[in-house]
C-alpha cells in the first residue's frame, strides 16, 4: 500500500502557507482602511497640484490656469498658466522668449538652460509656479543693453555654433561658470558644459570661445580692481 504521509505533509504545508498569505493580506487591508483618508476632503484630483508659494506655504492649484508673477531678466512678468506648465513652456509659449530652446524636453540636452538666482538650471524640469520669487535670467537678458555678453561675443568670433539649437544653453552654462569663477580653466569649462549636447559637434570651438571669454572676464576683473 502506498504511503501517503509525504503527500499529507505537502498539503499541510501548502494550506499553512495559503492561510498565512490570506491572513497577512486581510491584516494589510484592515490597516489600510484604518488609515485611509476621505478622497473628497484630503486628496488632490489628478489635475491638481500642491506647490510651495514664495512664502513657503503649501497651496493647491489647478486644474484651471492661475495668474502668477515671474521675475524674468529683471522685470516682473505676469502670466496665466496651469500648474502643470513648465518654466520652459511659460517662457516660450506664454511670454514669447524663444531664445530658450525646446529640444529634448527631458532634461537631457541642456538646450533650455537658464539661470535661476545665478545658477544654471534646466527649465524643462521645473514648473513655472515653482520659479515664483526667484531671479530668472534667459539668453535675452544676458547682454548688457545693446552690447553682447563676452561669452556671446566669443561664440561668434570662434564660430562656436552651427545649427544654433544648443547655442543658448551652451552660452548660459559658460556664463554661469564664469560668473562663479572668472578664472575658470579648461577642466572647469568642460565640466560646466558637460550637460549640454551639441549634435553638430562644435565642442572644440565652444571650449576655445569659453576660454577666450574667461580671459576677457579676468581682464575686466583686474581693470575694476
Amino acid at each position: 500500500m502506498k504511503d501517503d504521509s509525504n503527500s499529507t505533509d505537502k498539503v499541510g504545508k501548502q494550506l499553512t502557507r495559503r492561510a498565512f498569505i490570506k491572513g497577512a493580506g486581510a491584516a494589510a487591508v484592515v490597516a489600510r482602511i484604518g488609515t485611509s483618508r476621505t478622497p473628497a476632503a484630503n486628496a488632490a484630483s489628478p489635475a491638481e497640484s500642491d506647490v510651495l508659494n514664495g512664502d513657503g506655504v503649501v497651496e493647491r492649484l489647478g486644474p484651471e490656469a492661475a495668474a502668477i508673477e515671474l521675475n524674468i531678466n529683471g522685470t516682473i512678468r505676469q502670466v496665466s498658466v496651469e500648474p502643470r506648465v513648465t518654466l520652459l513652456e511659460a517662457l516660450r509659449d506664454h511670454l514669447g522668449l524663444y531664445g530658450t530652446k525646446l529640444v529634448c524636453d527631458r532634461g537631457a540636452c541642456g538646450a533650455c538652460t537658464v539661470h535661476l538666482n545665478g545658477s544654471p538650471i534646466i527649465s524643462c524640469m521645473i514648473l513655472a509656479v515653482d520659479a515664483r520669487g526667484q531671479r530668472i535670467t534667459t539668453i535675452e537678458g544676458l547682454a548688457n543693453g545693446a552690447g553682447m555678453h563676452p561669452v556671446q561675443r566669443t561664440f561668434v568670433e570662434y564660430d562656436a555654433l552651427q545649427c544654433g539649437f544648443c547655442t543658448p544653453g551652451m552660452i548660459m552654462s559658460v556664463a554661469a561658470a564664469l560668473n562663479h569663477n572668472p578664472n575658470a580653466d579648461l577642466d572647469e569649462i568642460k565640466r560646466a558644459v558637460s550637460g549640454n549636447i551639441c549634435r553638430c559637434g562644435t565642442y572644440p570651438h565652444v571650449v576655445k570661445a569659453a576660454l577666450a571669454a574667461a580671459t576677457h572676464s579676468r581682464g575686466a576683473s583686474q581693470t575694476k580692481v
